[in-house]
């Protein structure tokens, strides 16, 4: 007999990410993440796999958390990070088995790396201290007294960071494997990014931008350049961003991934091929009307790392592509052929390719399928199990199948959806809806496995999410249609979806009507709830209430509003249109405002604001304030604040639904 969904499952639910092909393609290594209840932290270690036995072996057994695994050249070799000092430090571990060595012991760790080709040197990034080394001391107090911090730009705080340390910068250096010796590469004041090392180990492509004032510089430059001379060739040097580059196997081309400026952060990433002989670049998906790349929110999958594109040796390209809902693997050839590896309905989070194109390993989850590792043969499609870490939980317990759902929103748009039923659904019977509204507001939902969701139908409820104007994954026009219009026909399709579900679906009582939603969706819940009486609870999560304040207090304001509102704080007319605090005394649902204390996206400034002017007016309202967490506290945060977060959310809908 089945259980339904509990908050505690995700204690038993695991994360199986990050799949690397070996050299020959014959084995693989990845990483599984569970979350430690009685720890009350996640832990993750390196896992391998023979794809000819399945026979699948756990290599590392320590109680923090692994990342980044990737192979040597020669196949005898696996190079990872891990926080087993608090920051992440570089470790090899052959694969015949024994110890990992411990390369590196930096002051504040290291960021990224790439094994060079011969297997001798590990290349990497890592930041470094103005006038320091990699591996000086990190300079401490002795009496922990506190000191001011003297700021001089805009761009000085980030979310999961807090405030950034104005003298830091992120430098490239290369490690000799045998002898551990550390060499500096890149210099100056500036934050470098290691993108790839060629396969001749002759050159690097590195990111930089060396301008003075970084306040509004939205790009980084690629650069190719030569590790002997440090000769630099541009590659790309544009408004936008652009990363994830690759060498082909012979080294005359270089993939990389990126989006231009002209509809801001919403515009579509595209990928490209740089040709290192004639210095010219294409767009091959130019003729695509999708993404490149992951822009699916959930809740389950931990550092989950997919490449931006991988290369085969026939020069033939693979990457994923935002599409109708779901992520999928795409195939390419510079000659701009392009068409889908992987089917419809699944979320690809992670895959890798033998060198021959023949087969790959993906990682691969949909509603129902928390996530696991396939082995697919490409020309077929045929696939094979290589992990069950999660077998045994959707065996026992009550996942509800979300059923898809398309419906007309503003000016007659084809709008997508799901739907789900409350789970144990009896025929005949009236249940709640709730209606959960996802973050960015360029981001999306996705064919994926969503806890949250399936809790809550596990609580008699059913629930309804789309993706309204924009959402990504449906066309350019689509997920720009949000700038300039926020509560404007976002609102509209939100609304066009509630009547669709109450016109299909004679099981929902239209009295018992909940929302919610975090971030963007946050800011919806707010707009909704002041300018329609439709729902009879509300919870808003990371909210934005008052776009004025917000361009000063959020790390992204100054530069959000302008992209998003096309006002900044020479139109607070235009700013304060579009705040729900504006609209306050309208607002009659119940609202349950929450917030994390540590949020620097959306500050916890922006609940304070509307919760004390809605106490204010009267209105029925409670706040719940979660310490030491920041703006991913619904995906990463302390696991404990999980579940207290899901526990607020379940009682106040059970106690107005």
């Amino acid at each position: 007999m089945t259980k339904k969904v509990e908050m505690t499952d995700l204690f038993q639910l695991q994360s199986v990410t990050d799949p690397q092909l070996s050299p020959d393609g014959n084995e693989a290594v990845f990483i599984k993440t569970h979350i430690d209840e009685k720890k009350n932290t996640y832990i993750a270690n390196l896992y391998h796999v023979d794809l000819a036995t399945k026979e699948t072996t756990q290599w590392t057994y320590g109680i923090d958390r692994i990342s980044l695994p990737k192979w040597s050249a020669d196949g005898k070799q696996i190079a990872f990070l891990a926080n087993r000092e608090e920051k992440n430090q570089l470790y090899i571990l052959s694969a015949r088995g024994g110890e990992a060595k411990q390369m590196t012991s930096f002051a504040y760790g290291i960021s990224n790396y790439r094994w060079a080709p011969c297997g001798k040197k590990i290349w990497f990034d890592a930041p470094v201290k103005e006038g320091k080394t990699f591996t000086d001391e990190e300079e401490k107090d002795d009496d922990n007294r506190p000191h001011s911090v003297r700021i001089t730009n805009m761009n000085y705080k980030m979310d999961r960071i807090g405030l950034v340390p104005q003298d830091m910068f992120q430098q490239v250096g290369v490690i000799d494997v045998e002898s551990g010796e550390v060499t500096q590469f890149t210099e100056g004041s500036f934050k470098y990014s290691l993108q790839a090392v060629s396969n001749d180990g002759k050159q690097l492509v590195i990111g930089v931008n060396r301008q003075e004032n970084l306040d509004y510089a939205f790009h980084t430059p690629l650069l190719l350049v030569d590790v002997e001379t440090k000769e630099e060739t541009v590659i790309i040097d544009e408004d936008g961003h652009y990363g994830g580059a690759c060498f082909s196997f012979d080294d005359n081309y270089i993939a990389f991934v990126g989006a231009d400026r002209t509809f801001e952060i919403a515009s579509h990433a595209n990928l490209y091929v740089y040709d290192t002989k004639r210095g010219n670049r294409i767009n091959v998906t130019e003729c695509m009307d999708a993404p490149v790349g992951d822009h699916t929110v959930a809740d389950h999958q931990q550092a989950a790392n997919a490449p931006s594109v991988v290369w085969t040796k026939d020069n033939h390209l693979y990457f994923p592509l935002s599409t109708m809902g779901d992520v999928r693997l795409y195939f390419g050839t510079m000659e701009g052929e392009l068409y889908p590896a992987t089917p419809e309905n699944e979320h690809i989070y992670g895959y890798d390719l033998t060198k021959d194109g023949a087969t790959a390993i993906v990682a691969v989850s949909n509603a129902t399928n928390p996530g696991e590792l396939y082995v697919q043969t490409i020309a077929t499609g045929e696939r094979v199990a290589l992990t069950s870490f999660n077998e045994q939980y959707v065996q026992e317990v009550e996942l509800v199948e979300p059923e898809a759902i398309v419906f007309k929103g503003a000016l007659d748009w084809d709008v997508h959806g799901w739907i789900m039923k409350p789970a144990g659904f009896e025929e005949g019977k009236k249940y709640p809806l709730v209606v959960n509204i996802h973050g960015g507001p360029h981001a999306m939902y996705g064919n994926t496995f969503f806890h949250e969701m399936q809790l809550f139908a596990a609580q008699g409820w059913g629930v309804l999410y789309v993706n309204p104007r924009g959402s990504h994954s449906y066309s350019q026009l689509f997920v720009d249609a949000v700038r300039g219009d926020y509560g404007g026909n976002d609102f509209k399709d939100i609304m066009a979806a509630v009547d669709y579900a109450l016109s299909e679906y004679g099981w929902i009582d239209e009295n018992r009507l909940g929302v919610t939603g975090g971030s963007y969706g946050g800011f919806m819940t707010n707009w909704i709830v002041s300018h329609t009486n439709r729902f009879k609870a509300a919870a808003t999560q990371r909210s934005i209430s008052n776009w004025i304040s917000f361009f000063g207090v959020s790390d992204i304001g100054y530069y959000f509003t302008d992209w998003e509102h096309g006002a900044d704080m020479t139109d607070v007319e235009t700013l304060w249109k579009h705040s729900p605090l504006k609209y306050a005394k309208d607002v009659e649902t119940p609202l349950l405002i929450l917030h994390s204390e540590k949020d620097f996206r959306c500050p916890i400034e922006q609940a304070e604001q509307l919760y004390i002017t809605l106490k204010s007016m009267g209105k029925e309202t409670e706040f719940v304030r979660f310490p030491e967490a920041d703006h991913n506290l619904p995906r990463t945060g302390i696991p404990n604040l999980r579940i207290e977060r899901l526990t607020e959310l379940t009682g106040w809908f059970k106690k107005y639904l």
